[in-house]
């Protein structure tokens, strides 16, 4: 069982910057993969990045290639989202999510986080 706690959102101009940390329980941690979500109003969970945990490999949706950077400290179970250059279309409520595999498909992740919001203005 993996629990997980999402925090760092808030409330940002377009161009700016957040990091968004994912807390996890349990100590097998290394050994999942971790993934970040987002979802908008009216809009299905789309996927942002995610990270494997075997070799630290990493995966981007197009969207915030060159914008975002997941990242992972297992000694601290806690894994990354740093967004740059950010734009009001990121607007969405945020979430981490630990599997087996790193995909980009959510049903793919068993345990997720309960979601932090961040909004940009323009």
């Amino acid at each position: 069982q993996v629990q997980l706690v999402e925090s760092g959102g808030g409330l940002v101009q377009a161009g700016g910057s957040l990091r968004l940390s994912c807390a996890a329980s349990g100590r097998t941690f290394s050994n999942y993969a971790m993934g970040w979500f987002r979802q908008a109003p009216g809009n299905e969970r789309e996927f942002v990045a995610a990270i494997r945990g075997v070799d630290g490999s990493t995966y981007y949706a197009s969207s915030v290639k060159g914008r975002f950077t997941i990242s992972r400290d297992n000694a601290k179970n806690t894994v990354y989202l740093q967004m740059n250059s950010l734009k009001p279309e990121d607007t969405a409520v945020y979430y981490c999510a630990a599997g087996r595999i790193a995909t980009m498909t959510s049903s793919s992740y068993n345990y997720w986080g309960q979601g932090t919001q961040v909004t940009v203005s323009s």
